[in-house]
């Protein structure tokens, strides 16, 4: 099985929150793992919101040693766009699923805006 391990997992992993056990099995698995550039965004941001750049970079590099990175190409901004249409999603969410959905991964997440839809491995239950 792959899976894209969401922004939120990361999150709630570092932060070690509540679910942060049931992200681990993810990150901290052997799973073939993938994620979107728009996550490395979304996790750059947070940990600069909360810390420094060379905190930042460190966890970035921890991720992508982790994943393999998917950029948004042309057929996965489309594909967001039909997924933004049918399910209401923002427009990240929507980039983000519609790389895992390219990739044939399960989406590792604990985000409720996220949480059902087809192929969402939800952690926040």
């Amino acid at each position: 099985m792959t899976v894209l391990i969401d922004s939120w997992a990361w999150i709630e992993y570092w932060k070690g929150g509540k679910f942060a056990k049931e992200a681990a099995r993810y990150i901290e698995g052997s799973e073939e793992a993938v994620v979107s550039t728009v996550n490395l965004s979304e996790i750059y941001y947070w940990i600069l919101r909360y810390y420094d750049e060379g905190t930042a970079s460190k966890k970035l590099t921890s991720v992508e040693k982790r994943c393999h990175l998917m950029p948004v190409e042309k057929n996965t901004a489309i594909e967001a766009a039909r997924a933004r249409k049918r399910h209401s999603l923002a427009f990240a969410d929507s980039l983000v699923y519609a790389t895992a959905k390219e990739a044939e991964a399960q989406l590792v997440t604990g985000d409720p805006d996220l949480r059902n839809l087809a192929g969402t491995v939800f952690l926040a239950t």
